[in-house]
């Protein structure tokens, strides 16, 4: 696993941002008094999923209303789709977000 640090402000009531770690844009967010980072693109039609909002739970795609579980990324019943949810890990500098690294970074790996 590769960690990143989350290199933005974190407000402390519930928010939902976009973030770019590593070039990667992502979705950051905090839900409940729990932080979550998660894919920015909604599988079902590619809306920014950071333009959104969270019910029950669930973070809303603002283009379709979709819906997606913030504890295991599954979308809601007859969806067929989720997304990808992010390790965050909280140490004594800061937040970080972790990536698994592919098997061919692994292979090449000097």
């Amino acid at each position: 696993m590769n960690w990143h640090k989350i290199e933005t402000d974190i407000p402390e009531q519930d928010f939902v941002k976009q973030i770019q770690i590593n070039g990667k844009k992502l979705c950051l967010l905090r839900h409940r008094e729990r932080l979550f980072v998660v894919q920015n693109s909604c599988p079902h039609a590619g809306g920014i999923l950071s333009g959104g909002w969270c019910r029950n739970g669930h973070l809303v795609c603002p283009i379709h209303r979709w819906e997606y579980n913030l504890e295991n990324g599954r979308g809601a019943a007859g969806q067929g789709d989720y997304i990808d949810i992010y390790p965050i890990e909280t140490r004594e500098d800061g937040i970080y977000v972790g990536f698994r690294e592919s098997w061919i970074k692994k292979l090449f790996r000097k």
